[in-house]
C-alpha cells in the first residue's frame, strides 16, 4: 500500500486541486493512504476534514518579505515546522509527497528531502510562489498548470479540477440551471463573477451597463460577492446573487463569462469551452494576467485591464462580442483546444513516473 501526503492550503486555489487529487488517488486505490499536511489557520482546516481526510498540522510560517522582528524569528520557526513535518512523515510511513504551494508546502519539501522521500510539486499559477520555486530545485517532478511557468523541470499537466466541473454536461444541465436562477434557457446568458468576495470593478461596470446588455437580447447572472451591497434591480433577465454555491449550474448556463483571472477560474472556463473576458486583478505580482495569457493568445478570451473596465467599455467592446455569434463560436472552439479536463490524471501520472525511477 502506498501512502501519499498532499501538502498545501491557505486558499481555495491551493486546497481545491489538492482535494481533487486526493479524491482521485482514493478512487484509484481505496487501500492507498491519503493524508493532508496543512496549517490550522487556512481553508484546509475546515475543507479537508469535511471531505473525509485526516489533516496533519504544521505551524504557519510565512516567508519574510522585509527585515524585521518576524524575519529574525523565521529560521527557528521554520525549523520547527520542518521538524513537525518530518515527524508526520515518519509516523505515517509516507512514501510520496505532492505539494501544491502555500505555507505547508515549504516545510514538507524540506522534510521529504531530508527523509529521502520523493516529492512532486504542482504549481497552479503562471507566476509560481516562493515555496514551489524552492521546492522545484530538488523535486522528483514538477507539474504546472500553464505553459511558460518558470519552474525548473516543469511539465504542463494542467489544473486538477473539481469533479463537478470535469463531469459537467452543460447542454444537459442548461434547463435545470435556468430554472435554478430564474432565467430563460432559450436566451443567451452573460455570467459575471469576481470570486467569493466579489470584485468591485466588475460590479460597478455591470451597474453602469446592465440595461444595455439586456437591450442587446442577453440575460445576466451576476455574483457580486459576499461583501457587496450592490442593490438588486429586480428586473426580468437579470439575476443577482451574492454568492454562487452551484458553480456547475452557473457554468452550464453561461454563454460568455466576464471574470477575474485566477488560475482555477481560467482553467475551469477553458476546460468547459466557454468564451471569456478576463479582467486581471490589478493588485499583486501580476499572476492573473499571466494565468490568462494562453487563453488570450489562442483566441479563447479577450483581456480588459482593470483600470479600463467601466460601463462605457462594456457597451463599446463586450456587447459587440455578445452580438457576434461567429466570433463567440470561434472563441469556444479555441477554449476547448487550450483547456484540459485531465489535470488530475496527468498530475498523478507524473507522480507515478517519478516514483518508478
Amino acid at each position: 500500500m502506498t501512502t501519499f501526503l498532499l501538502a498545501g492550503g491557505g486558499t481555495a486555489g491551493h486546497v481545491n486541486p489538492l482535494l481533487a487529487v486526493a479524491d482521485a488517488l482514493r478512487a484509484r486505490d481505496p487501500e492507498a493512504g491519503v493524508l493532508v499536511l496543512g496549517t490550522r489557520e487556512g481553508l484546509e482546516a475546515r475543507l479537508v476534514p469535511e471531505r473525509g481526510y485526516e489533516l496533519l498540522a504544521v505551524d504557519k510560517v510565512p516567508f519574510p518579505r522585509r527585515p524585521n522582528r518576524a524575519a529574525l524569528a523565521f529560521p527557528v520557526r521554520f525549523a520547527r515546522a520542518v521538524k513537525q513535518a518530518r515527524e508526520h512523515l515518519r509516523e505515517h510511513g509516507v512514501d510520496a509527497v505532492i505539494g501544491f504551494g502555500g505555507y505547508a508546502s515549504a516545510p514538507a519539501y524540506v522534510a521529504a528531502r531530508r527523509e529521502r522521500i520523493p516529492f512532486v510539486v504542482h504549481e497552479a499559477n503562471a507566476r509560481p510562489g516562493l515555496a514551489n520555486v524552492l521546492g522545484a530545485r530538488s523535486a522528483a517532478a514538477v507539474g504546472v498548470a500553464f505553459p511558460g511557468t518558470p519552474l525548473r523541470g516543469g511539465t504542463v499537466v494542467g489544473m486538477p479540477l473539481r469533479r463537478e466541473i470535469v463531469d459537467l454536461d452543460r447542454s444537459a444541465l442548461r434547463a435545470e440551471a435556468a430554472a435554478a436562477f430564474g432565467l430563460d434557457p432559450a436566451r443567451p446568458v452573460l455570467l459575471v463573477f469576481g470570486g467569493s468576495l466579489g470584485a468591485q470593478r466588475l460590479n460597478e461596470a455591470i451597474a453602469g451597463s446592465w440595461r444595455s446588455i439586456l437591450e442587446a437580447g442577453w440575460q445576466i447572472l451576476h455574483a457580486t460577492g459576499d461583501r457587496s451591497d450592490m442593490p438588486d434591480p429586480g428586473v426580468a433577465g437579470y439575476t443577482l446573487r451574492r454568492y454562487l454555491d452551484r458553480m456547475d449550474l452557473a457554468f452550464a448556463l453561461a454563454d460568455v463569462v466576464l471574470s477575474r483571472a485566477g488560475a482555477a477560474t481560467v482553467s475551469e472556463i477553458s476546460a468547459l469551452g466557454i468564451p471569456a473576458i478576463y479582467v486581471p486583478y490589478a493588485v499583486g505580482n501580476g499572476e492573473q494576467r499571466l494565468n490568462a495569457a494562453a487563453a488570450i493568445d489562442s483566441g479563447a478570451a479577450i483581456l480588459i485591464e482593470d483600470a479600463e473596465l467601466d460601463g462605457d467599455r462594456i457597451r463599446s467592446e463586450v456587447i459587440g462580442l455578445l452580438q457576434d455569434e461567429d466570433r463567440r463560436r470561434a472563441m469556444a472552439q479555441a477554449a476547448e483546444r487550450v483547456g484540459s479536463r485531465t489535470g488530475t490524471e496527468d498530475l498523478i501520472a507524473l507522480t507515478d513516473r517519478a516514483l518508478s525511477r
